[in-house]
């Protein structure tokens, strides 16, 4: 498939946490979005009290709804700042600890439990650290990780969910040799060969 001259583009991790210290995060929904809400039911699938996991999960607002509805959520986030904002925002308390498994890395939770941000490189994690999901919401990651690192991507998720699982995904579609990305473009035959 074309994905013109996106093939080659790498975003650093420098770059991404320069964006939230901008303030030029432009992908953040601050209502939530609603292909969630339309989806709600696709993901959830008649259960209640599922682990959701939330790749790349910036502040995203949803993390705050579905766990008003008695999920768990577990997010990461390269970006400290996203997740203490994430808390703040909602006026969540929180405390803060280190990952023994990865250097450096903090997992922020919230004091009711049941939302734990990790603040780290996706690709740091394992179900052995974060155990697995039921449902994933994947808003903005599979079209925010670098071209060069769909496939390393796809294989991480896919052994962080259990059987049954849903997974919601959400791509672009645009033309690939007029916008250099991010987001990057997914095209669905791209979708169908990562995830099966």
């Amino acid at each position: 498939s074309d994905i013109g001259s996106q093939k080659e583009r790498v975003v650093t991790e420098e770059e991404w946490l320069q964006k939230w210290e901008m303030g030029n995060i432009g992908f953040h929904k601050e209502q939530g979005h609603p292909l969630l809400q339309k989806y709600l039911d696709v993901l959830l699938n008649g259960r209640s009290g599922l682990r959701i996991f939330f790749p790349l999960c910036g502040k995203a607002v949803e993390m705050k709804w579905l766990a008003d509805m008695g999920h768990s959520v577990v997010g990461v986030e390269v970006s400290e700042q996203a997740i203490k904002e994430f808390f703040s925002e909602h006026s969540l308390p929180y405390c803060e600890e280190p990952v023994p498994e990865i250097s450096g890395a903090k997992m922020f939770q919230s004091t009711s439990g049941n939302i734990s941000l990790y603040c780290c490189s996706i690709y740091d994690l394992s179900s052995s650290i974060v155990g697995k999901f039921d449902g994933v919401w994947d808003r903005g990651a599979l079209v925010a990780v670098n071209p060069c690192d769909r496939q390393r991507y796809a294989s991480l998720m896919i052994s962080l969910v259990e059987k049954n699982s849903s997974y919601l995904l959400v791509t672009v579609s645009y033309d690939p040799n007029k916008h250099k990305g991010p987001p990057f473009y997914v095209p669905e035959s791209e979708v169908q060969s990562l995830f099966g």
